[in-house]
This record gives structure tokens, C-alpha cells and sequence, in this order.
């Protein structure tokens, strides 16, 4: 079995140095085996696992989900059918997330809207939309 050294896995995986250690501390990576000299000495698997936690987080999924998929990665007794659901579930948060963008794109196209009417920057709907220029005293 090869060892590496973390800036190796870092040019392999295209994840950072301090990432990696992150992940080590918030237990998505095991703490790898140390050499003598002190560095960190991580076998070919963590190339896998580091993969597998990026395309993760790409799909949206939190540190905390990711960590529950790996679980059902490595446990014997994972069935396909208990991955689909984890992925289920994160396709209902991301419609959650596109109805509120959506909301927030009405919102925003209906002060530009609004603003391309006037010409005053003291009557200027976005800035009013955005706060309450009457309290702040900038009205």
C-alpha cells in the first residue's frame, strides 16, 4: 500500500489542504496515521472518500448529511432504497429553496420595476424597499 502526504491528496482530490483537515476534525475523515518526521500519511481510500464528499456537497448536501451518507456508504446493511430516501429528502429542501429564490427574483423585479419610473435617488423604491429610510433618518 502507497502513503501519501496531504498536499498530494490535495493536487488529487482539487481540495484544499485546510479543507482536508477540516474534514478530519469534524469526523468525516478518519486522523490519519502520522510518520515518523510528524506528517500526516494517508492511504489511497481518503482520494475516494474526499471524492465522494465533494460531489456530496455539490449536490447540495450539508457536512452533516454527508457524514450519514457515509455511513450508508460502508455499512453492510444499507440498502438501495435507504440512499434514494436521503436523496428524496434533499430534492424536497432544494424545491423548498427554489420557491423562496423565486419569491425573492418577484420581489427584486417588482422594485426595478418601480425604480426605472423615477428618477430621484429620494424616491428610489429600491432603497426604500430594502429599509425604512423614514427611521433611519434618511428620508
Amino acid at each position: 500500500m502507497s502513503y501519501l502526504k496531504i498536499g498530494e491528496v490535495a493536487r488529487e482530490t482539487g481540495i484544499g489542504i485546510e479543507t482536508i483537515r477540516f474534514y478530519e476534525r469534524k469526523g468525516l475523515l478518519d486522523e490519519p496515521d502520522r510518520r515518523p518526521s510528524g506528517y500526516r500519511q494517508y492511504d489511497d481510500s481518503v482520494i475516494a472518500r474526499l471524492r465522494f464528499i465533494r460531489r456530496s456537497k455539490e449536490l447540495g448536501f450539508t457536512l452533516s448529511e454527508i457524514n450519514e451518507l457515509l455511513g450508508l456508504w460502508f455499512d453492510t446493511e444499507t440498502r438501495c432504497c435507504d440512499v434514494r430516501h436521503k436523496a428524496q429528502q434533499k430534492i424536497g429542501e432544494i424545491e423548498e429553496k427554489v420557491k423562496t429564490l423565486n419569491g425573492m427574483k418577484r420581489s427584486l423585479k417588482k422594485l426595478i420595476e418601480q425604480c426605472q419610473r423615477r428618477g430621484s435617488l429620494k424616491d428610489c423604491p429600491l432603497l426604500d424597499g430594502l429599509g425604512d429610510r423614514a427611521r433611519s433618518g434618511k428620508a
